[in-house]
């Protein structure tokens, strides 16, 4: 019988995966990384903290403020986590 659990599917699905996909998009468009902003739940910001996979030096925490890929990052205050670009009007 053929499970309906796919390993790699949710590997995929990690914050640190999805919002890589997200940033690399936008910057391949244009977008500078100083210019969009991640809105995480308190819950992704912890799992990306604890992402064995991430590498050291896509995260930081210089001058209390904490980056993934160069995107500074809010923590919680959001019900779902999402990548925040800047308008039209704003560039």
């Amino acid at each position: 019988m053929k499970s309906a659990h796919n390993p790699a599917a949710t590997a995929s699905t990690t914050v640190a995966f999805r919002f890589r996909a997200e940033i690399e998009q936008a910057t391949a468009q244009g977008v500078p990384p100083g210019d969009m902003a991640l809105h995480l739940t308190l819950r992704d910001v912890a799992l990306l903290q604890r992402d064995p996979a991430v590498p050291v030096a896509d995260i930081s925490f210089a001058g209390g403020t904490m980056t993934f890929l160069g995107v500074t990052i809010h923590k919680g205050e959001v019900s779902r986590s999402v990548l925040n670009l800047p308008s039209a009007s704003e560039a």
